[in-house]
């Protein structure tokens, strides 16, 4: 097996691997679609419960997490402007996305635009 076989090979396992941990909404978690960038760490997104916040990207993931317009992410609305506003936690990959629509949880997005 050459070098370009085993490289190949762990991308195929890293996938299988990050389908078994998709992280799901949990609580007052809410999945949603970015809508439009706004400059430094903040943007609008579009939220499964029918609302646009302005989130943002929290300091321990601003160099980590890396978003564009599109991205379908895991936001947590801040505790006073729950409708207003919230943090992004969670970026899904290509292959999560599929899988949540594969499941059903991401229909009433599919509704408000096209992936």
């Amino acid at each position: 097996m050459g070098k370009k076989e085993k490289e190949e090979q762990e991308k195929i396992e890293a996938e299988q691997q990050e389908l078994m941990r998709i992280k799901l909404p949990r609580g007052t978690q809410v999945i949603g679609v970015l809508d439009r960038r706004l400059g430094g760490s903040r943007c609008y997104i579009r939220c499964m419960d029918g609302k646009t916040r302005n989130c943002r990207i929290p300091g321990r993931l601003k160099r980590k997490l890396w978003v564009r317009e599109g991205d379908i992410v895991l936001i947590e609305p801040w505790e006073l402007e729950q409708d207003e506003k919230g943090d992004i936690i969670f970026k899904y990959t290509k292959s999560q996305v599929q899988h949540l629509q594969r499941k059903g949880l991401l229909k009433s997005l599919n509704e408000f635009s096209e992936f």
